[in-house]
């Protein structure tokens, strides 16, 4: 995939970070052929122009004993949908909000630590939703395939 403004230097370490985001900059500079020095200025580069936005850890909910994770497929009234989004973006439960194209207009993960914490979610917050049209909710059984950051 071509990213425009990403030279084949930036590629390889932005391909470096997304498959360990604590590698060193020596590491990646021992592993591109550039400097230490070099390699801090274009991850600096990156960052400032946004290419790079943050540093964080994965947890798989799958993992943890009793976690629920599921995903929301959402249909509001054209008039509700950021209303809509606002609200789900303030509970902690919901980890990811997309706005999609087709009939869904909004595609929702959440992740809960039991599944009354998700029926919580699911009953106090879902259903009461303003100009919702149709709401589905599927629980995510495993990971099958789960891609951190871009394919360059």
């Amino acid at each position: 995939m071509f990213l425009d403004g990403l030279d084949e230097l930036d590629q390889k370490i932005v391909s470096l970070l997304i498959q360990n985001a604590r590698m060193s900059y020596s590491e990646i500079g021992q592993q591109v052929g550039i400097s230490r020095v070099a390699v801090k200025m274009r991850v600096q580069a990156m960052e400032q122009k946004g290419i790079i936005e943050e540093y964080t850890t994965i947890v798989n909910p799958q993992k943890i004993s009793g976690a629920v994770s599921c995903y929301f497929e959402i249909e509001t009234k054209p008039d509700t949908l950021m209303e809509v989004a606002k609200i789900l973006a303030e509970n902690d439960t919901v980890t990811q909000i997309y706005r999609v194209t087709g009939k869904s207009r909004l595609h929702v993960h959440a992740v809960a630590s039991s599944n009354e914490e998700m029926e919580r979610l699911i009953y106090d917050t879902v259903d009461q939703l303003p100009g919702i049209v149709e709401c589905t909710c599927n629980t995510i059984l495993s990971r099958i395939k789960d891609i951190k950051g871009l394919r360059l």
